[in-house]
């Protein structure tokens, strides 16, 4: 079972952590984290999440997840990473590019540039299936069907700009 430290709305520690799946006390958040991978190509990695997924299973996202108790917002990030593409990622090639609070979370929102082969990911059992490349034009055509691309389109309005202007940076 996953615990979380628990925070207020100003990102202050409360000093308590909280059970994952059990409903959150109003006015406590968490943090949570958002990786957006891109290559030289300006191209973004979506894994698919693993069918047996109880939220959202057989759709395409992007790296995301919850910090466990004890960690950073940088440690999740290099975590989730690890655990679900098998990306090994230093907290400096981390580009911490955007946060926000969304419903009970704060949200960290980092950028790893790398080429990495599509065939050198591990994916993590329950948890990713597949992976591929799209083009920013590609994932605004997947985020606009009704299934698909939801996880990854929920996160994509607000991560939209502040990508292309990092892939306009390559």
């Amino acid at each position: 079972m996953e615990y979380w430290d628990l925070y207020d709305e100003n990102l202050r520690p409360l000093g308590r952590t909280h059970r994952r799946g059990e409903p959150m006390e109003p006015g406590t958040y968490h943090i949570g984290v958002d990786i957006w991978v891109i290559n030289a190509r300006g191209e973004i990695l979506l894994t698919l999440r693993a069918p047996e997924k109880e939220d959202l299973p057989n759709e395409w996202e992007n790296t995301c997840g919850s910090a466990l108790a004890g960690e950073t917002a940088v440690e999740a990030a290099m975590r989730e990473l690890r655990e679900e593409t098998g990306i090994l990622a230093g907290p400096d090639e981390l580009q911490e590019f955007a946060r926000r609070v969304k419903g009970d979370v704060h949200l960290f929102t980092y950028l790893l540039r790398r080429d990495v082969p599509l065939s050198s990911l591990v994916f993590q059992p329950g948890e990713t299936v597949d992976a591929m490349y799209v083009t920013p034009k590609r994932l605004d055509a997947m985020v606009a069907e009704p299934f698909g691309a939801r996880p990854a389109g929920e996160r994509w309005p607000f991560v939209r700009e502040r990508l292309m202007k990092a892939i306009a940076g390559l």
